[in-house]
């Protein structure tokens, strides 16, 4: 193996010993060893970079590792660069009430679809796999159907290929109507309504979205969502910009 490869190969185990820690909330050596099939005294040796820089603590009476603080900070840096403004975290939080659902918006951030801002409370609490930050399955989605309908086709059949997914039908009629529905595909008993927003040039810029329990979303509930969405798109559409 080249020194160039052994590197490569030592970031891509430190990134996933990252998310093993997120995603258990903490975790031992040996378990992240185990769940990796990594070398224990090679995950020790990560775990210890890791932790002198600060994106992982070592809780040493419970002899397990959880996130550190420079994490916080880089996802701090994360929501000023995506940016959105107060005005329309504003709009999207009386969406949220209107609506009684949560809300949120999305953006396209280079490759990946991502949500920039939820609105929601602890009796309308959003969904966790929609909550901020870049979004692993956009094509799923009805925000993510939204932004791939405003792509050219050959532009959007290459984002879904480079994100491992297959070709997505029906862009057509969310194009042509700004506005999608998708009814538990992404995740099971709940229905999502999106629509986009547009620049002054008419181009989509985001995507707005609600999130609703399917139990309680009938055809009428879903128009109604949708006349929500596109009035408050109207008014992101004066204050929300392109993310960098």
């Amino acid at each position: 193996m080249t020194a160039a490869a052994g590197s490569v190969r030592t970031l891509d185990r430190a990134l996933a010993i990252l998310d093993v820690v997120a995603a258990r909330g903490g975790a031992s050596a040996r378990e992240v060893s185990e769940l990796l099939d990594c070398p224990l005294p090679t995950t020790y040796r990560l775990l210890q970079v890791l932790t002198r820089e600060r994106y992982l603590v070592h809780l040493r009476e419970q002899s397990r590792f959880e996130l550190g603080d420079e994490l916080g900070r880089l996802g701090s840096c994360l929501h000023r660069q995506v940016g959105v403004p107060a005005v329309v975290r504003g709009l999207l939080g009386a969406l949220h009430e209107r609506a009684g659902a949560p809300a949120l918006l999305a953006v396209l951030r280079g490759d990946d679809v991502v949500v920039a801002h939820v609105a929601d409370c602890a009796g309308h609490p959003c969904p966790a796999p929609v909550r901020f930050g870049s979004h692993r399955a956009p094509h799923a989605t009805a925000f993510g159907r939204v932004l791939l309908a405003a792509m050219d086709p050959a532009e959007a059949a290459g984002f879904l290929r480079r994100h491992g997914a297959a070709p997505a039908a029906g862009l057509a009629p969310v194009a042509a109507s700004g506005a999608a529905t998708e009814r538990g595909e992404f995740l099971a008993g709940t229905t999502s309504v999106a629509v986009g927003v547009r620049d002054g040039a008419g181009r989509v810029v985001s995507a707005l979205a609600v999130v609703l329990e399917s139990a309680r979303a009938d055809a009428a509930r879903e128009r109604e969502v949708e006349r929500l969405l596109r009035g408050c798109a109207a008014e992101v559409a004066r204050h929300h910009r392109r993310p960098r």
